[in-house]
């Protein structure tokens, strides 16, 4: 597809948007019933909290596999099979009546997200046009957010009649309608799957493996790479930092819903328009506003003492939270080899995934050592640091797509 062909993101609305939203749905159903089904097993409050991390250990562990699943059999297989193996496990987590077994599936949860999350990336990568590309992958991140928002209603809805167990079924009937759209999506030519590289001048043409990808972009990984795993960080903690501070101020526990979902609220709002004005402007009039926006929310937050003040400072980080919705996957997409795409977003994602496992749990460690207000700072003074490794770094390295 060339920029000279007439292109607009309807035309890939359904194929492209909707088996990411189905898969957003299933998982939002379930992940706040995860810890209280732990609980009706008998597993103890520290249990419920461990399994419910197991889904972020799935993804982490999963995202170099993904990519060599992905090269071998291109992005539509991926992601049937993604969301097959989703459904699966979800099925397991509610028919076999005993922790371990549980503790399985919500892994292999977090096992299928990694692969479908890459596939998808690469597949969009590779379908929109460069100069739609921004706007491309920012819709996708807004459509699995509201996928997530959502998912938490349609599984309340059907635990009255089904009981705990009916968020389960919701994901499983989701997933298992996300495989049969994904299904349904126009294969890629494969031809962008089985480009080789040249090993040297006048060298024979070799298959680029994931060692190699990682070596000759060693540099972006550790420059650009290390902004990504702050960003995620931060993005990572700002889901506890609200609920946490909004507890410590007293607030009840209704109160606090509204706070989240007002912040969430402006989060879906605005993915659309800072994609464009990433495609219009440039990464940076995104990446750079959007760590800042959160890091001063963050840094005022701790001196906030009532509703009004601690919403300014949720819906301040919720816009900058929004408006760097895709930008993770747009810059990887961005700095991603025609020839091994899926190996070096492998390692992308991996990256990002490794700042949000970290990023929780150094505000747990800071907390624990000092109070939650440092904790709380502590974040913030990573998205500064985030927000000046990209200032940095991007304009120095950003490129056109592949040819």
């Amino acid at each position: 597809m060339t920029e000279e062909q007439p292109f607009t993101l309807r035309q890939i609305a359904v194929p492209a948007f909707g088996p990411s939203l189905l898969f957003g749905l299933g998982e939002g159903a379930i992940l706040p019933v995860i810890a209280l089904s732990v609980r009706e097993l008998g597993g103890s409050v520290a249990l419920a909290a461990l399994v419910v991390t197991l889904i972020g250990i799935g993804s982490l562990v999963c995202n170099i596999p993904a990519s060599i699943i992905t090269t071998r059999y291109g992005e539509r297989w991926a992601l049937v099979a993604a969301a097959l193996w989703s459904a699966l496990a979800m099925a397991i987590c509610v028919l076999l009546k005993s922790l371990a077994a549980f503790a399985a599936g919500v892994f292999m949860v977090g096992m299928a997200g990694a692969v479908f999350g890459l596939a998808r990336q690469s597949y969009l990568t590779e379908s929109v046009p460069f100069h739609y590309r921004a706007r491309a992958l920012s819709t996708l991140g807004g459509v699995m957010r509201i996928g997530l928002f959502i998912g938490p209603f349609l599984g309340a809805a059907v635990i009255p009649f089904l009981g705990i167990g009916g968020a389960f079924w919701v994901g499983v009937a989701t997933q298992l309608i996300a495989a049969a759209l994904s299904f349904s999506i126009p294969d890629l030519p494969g031809e962008h799957r089985l480009r080789t590289v040249t090993a040297a001048p006048g060298g024979p043409h070799v298959r680029p493996t994931i060692r190699s990808v990682t070596s000759s972009h060693m540099h972006i990984f550790v420059t650009v790479g290390i902004g990504i795993m702050l960003v995620s960080a931060v993005r990572a903690s700002r889901q506890a930092v609200v609920p946490l501070w909004a507890d410590q101020i007293g607030l009840s526990a209704a109160t606090i819903s509204l706070i989240y979902g007002m912040s969430s609220g402006i989060d879906m709002l605005v993915f659309y328009p800072a994609g464009r004005v990433m495609d219009r402007k440039g990464r940076i009039w995104v990446a750079l506003p959007s760590m800042v926006f959160i890091g001063v929310a963050m840094l005022l937050m701790p001196l906030t003492h009532g509703l009004i003040t601690l919403l300014f400072a949720s819906m301040l980080m919720g816009f900058g939270n929004g408006i760097g919705s895709g930008m993770v996957m747009t810059l990887g997409a961005d700095y991603s080899p025609a020839a091994g795409r899926a190996h070096f977003l492998g390692v992308w994602r991996l990256l990002s995934d490794i700042g949000s496992t970290a990023g929780p749990a150094l505000l747990s460690a800071v907390t624990a050592l000092l109070s939650l207000a440092a904790g709380i700072w502590c974040n913030g003074l990573i998205a500064f640091a985030a927000a000046g490794v990209l200032w940095y770094w991007i304009p120095r390295t950003h490129r056109a797509a592949p040819g």
